[in-house]
């Protein structure tokens, strides 16, 4: 990917000098957020999905699904909502706004019967974290906001069978992730993303596919975008579901000369840092985390306070393991906050290539 030249050139080399001289701060959950806002069916589907016959976009959905958390959606029906999360991080120190767009994919959409919205919903959750960060920025002109574009990983996996009795089967294929993530990251470049992220990858073939989509839409526009790459160690085994560990994840996709590579979700900071430490130790390029807030409790919910994530960051930072650092599952806008206040007077971590230079 790095025969192209920048799509916004300007854009790319302040992100990399701003990498070099501190640590920047990526925002935390959406869904926690909105989750808040206890949204009903009717509030979800808004105006355009409204149930009735005398809606002009009724041939948008055909009705008989819930769309009931699908919170990509509420990107096209309740902006204000997506617009006010996005505003909220930003305020408590967001550098990067990750777009609401994480299951914006046909495979991921064809859930709730949405999958020709796909297009649709990159391009306007994009615009969406555009307008959020342009904003901020003309209030603090010297503190540039960007722009995260995210392709999740899907609700599919190349490498492994959904049916235990049949380990050969697969229901997806390597061209149809590629069809996915080639539609989504147009829909998000068109939107006005500065970056785009391959996030919490539990199969390293989706993001080989999603990567090979990348490298060839760019190629196809003649100009490129900054690719942040971020895995998920699925337990406390330390390996991804498809199996490997966080080392084996970096070199099999180092290939595509990211801006970052990075670990996020399933683990707390505590469970993860010694993945990090391991792609700190080897990765040749920026290194990014945005944990959950501690592990899941019996409820499925997210305990650890901003105070405690914010500590046990604070010694990923001290130690020289950061350049980006944000949160995920169960993260608001107080933890954002906290970990922005105890990484601001630490170091970021040099680049091999840098620290030879030095020397």
């Amino acid at each position: 990917m790095s025969a192209l030249p920048w799509l916004h050139p300007d854009r790319v080399a302040l992100l990399e000098r701003l990498l070099r001289e501190r640590i920047l701060i990526i925002d935390g959950a959406m869904g926690t957020m909105l989750q808040q806002h206890q949204l009903d069916e009717t509030q979800f589907r808004g105006e355009r999905f409204a149930h009735g016959h005398d809606n002009a976009h009724a041939h948008d959905h055909p009705g008989s699904c819930d769309l009931k958390g699908n919170n990509d959606l509420l990107t096209l029906t309740r902006p204000d909502l997506i617009r006010g999360v996005h505003e909220a991080y930003l305020d408590a120190g967001a550098d990067l706004i990750e777009t609401n767009t994480f299951n914006s994919t046909r495979i991921s959409q064809a859930d709730y019967h949405l999958e020709h919205l796909a297009y649709e919903l990159n391009r306007e959750g994009a615009a969406l974290a555009r307008a959020a960060c342009d904003a901020m920025e003309a209030k603090t002109p010297d503190r540039p906001r960007f722009v995260i574009g995210v392709l999740g990983p899907t609700s599919r996996t190349a490498s492994l069978s959904p049916d235990v009795n049949d380990p050969g089967f697969r229901n997806v294929t390597f061209e149809e992730l590629v069809t996915n993530y080639t539609e989504a990251a147009s829909g998000l470049i068109d939107g006005g993303a500065d970056l785009i992220m391959v996030e919490t990858i539990f199969d390293t073939l989706n993001a080989k596919a999603a990567l090979f989509a990348l490298s060839e839409l760019f190629h196809q526009r003649g100009t490129r975008l900054p690719v942040m790459i971020s895995g998920t160690i699925t337990d406390r085994s330390g390996r991804t579901l498809s199996g490997q560990t966080a080392e084996a994840f970096y070199y099999s996709v180092q290939h595509a000369r990211p801006i970052s590579v990075g670990l996020n979700c399933a683990l707390g900071a505590a469970d993860l840092r010694p993945h990090v430490q391991v792609l700190a130790n080897t990765a040749s390029c920026f290194v990014s985390t945005h944990p959950n807030a501690g592990l899941p409790n019996a409820f499925g919910e997210y305990d650890e306070s901003p105070e405690q994530m914010a500590s046990v960051i604070r010694g990923f930072a001290r130690d020289g393991l950061l350049n980006m650092v944000g949160g995920c599952c169960g993260t608001t806008p107080a933890h954002i906050k906290a970990i922005a206040e105890a990484v601001r007077d630490c170091a970021p971590r040099a680049l091999p290539s840098d620290n030879a230079k030095a020397a």
